[in-house]
């Protein structure tokens, strides 16, 4: 198996791809999904809220383009200049270690590498840190497959190996995503982890037409941001188009039934549809949208001791609407 890379110069109707840094292709006959890789010098993402791995700038079927730009203004250093089905580890206090170490020591973000925390204050979500070790990067792909490898040895006895697996399932429009983090450290690994899934349908704008359902009931936690989204037993519609400045946005209670990982989205007007399914419970559940995009993202609680290590998996199914 090989690494290839490419340019990527795919546009979608909302913004051009700015930037620009290696790249891989997976397809088969029922989808074509490119994907920038981890690279601390020329990668197109370079934050430290984001696992480097997955970063699928396009993903097409037949029909229908589910990721792209979703953002006005491009830095490889900015938190959420990301795209695709991307995911983010989280910790009680934002990163592994963070509580242990002082202002200009360091911490471990999964997925990111060993990072120097700035002061006193709690972990900032969209604060970029200075990476001070990157771990070690393996990528292999083949014709509907790739597999990012990430090994890491951090501070106060956090070490880890991360493997990630996308594949494309047959001739099938689906994608499944399978992940493994093995403890090889002195210290017990807890952490949530959830995908945060970028998703910009055919480049249309967030509004009526576009529903997205859950298999249980949507408990609020916080108070609703934004007036343009209504919540219906376990589905989230729109009133009305979201502009931009303007965001829909809450917070949710999870569930503790791992069949409950099951979002089923569709856009009548793209005509549309998703399904993402996971196999773990659901811890809490965050929705945000804006105008060029939506995010249905669901957390799922991780616990590794020393020397051991844990599986889970999302796959994603798309379709047609008639």
């Amino acid at each position: 198996m090989r690494p290839l890379l490419a340019l990527a110069l795919t546009v979608i109707p909302m913004f051009a791809i700015d930037g620009s840094g290696p790249s891989a292709e997976i397809h088969n006959k029922a989808v074509t999904a490119k994907i920038f890789l981890p690279d601390p010098e020329k990668g197109y993402y370079r934050g430290t809220r984001f696992d480097w791995s997955g970063n699928t700038y396009s993903l097409k079927t037949k029909n229908h383009e589910y990721f792209g730009q979703w953002f006005p203004k491009y830095d490889p250093k900015l938190h959420d200049a990301i795209m695709g089905p991307v995911e983010e580890f989280r910790s009680a206090d934002g990163g592994l270690g963070y509580d242990l170490a002082k202002p200009g020591e360091t911490f471990v973000r999964i997925g990111v590498g060993v990072v120097k925390r700035i002061d006193d204050k709690p972990y900032q979500t969209f604060q970029t840190y200075d990476i001070v070790d990157h771990g070690k990067w393996k990528v292999k792909t083949r014709r509907g497959r790739i597999q990012f490898t990430h090994e890491l040895k951090g501070p106060n006895g956090y070490a880890y190996r991360y493997v990630k697996t996308m594949r494309l399932v047959g001739n099938e429009a689906r994608l499944v995503i399978e992940h493994e983090l093995k403890n090889t450290g002195k210290r017990k690994i807890e952490t949530q982890q959830y995908n945060h899934n970028f998703f910009v349908i055919d480049g249309q704008q967030t509004g009526p037409g576009l529903t997205v359902q859950f298999p249980f009931e949507l408990k609020n936690q916080r108070p609703l941001r934004g007036d343009a989204g209504a919540i219906s037993g376990g589905q989230i519609s729109y009133t009305k188009a979201l502009e931009t400045g303007q965001t829909f946005f809450g917070e949710f209670a999870g569930s503790s039934k791992a069949s409950d990982y099951d979002i089923t989205i569709e856009n009548q007007k793209a005509k549309a549809g998703v399904r993402v399914k996971g196999d773990r419970p659901v811890s809490r559940l965050v929705y945000w949208s804006i105008k060029t995009v939506f995010s249905p993202e669901l957390y799922i609680d991780l616990a590794v001791e020393p020397g051991k290590s844990t599986k889970w998996a999302y796959t994603y199914d798309f379709y047609d609407l008639p």
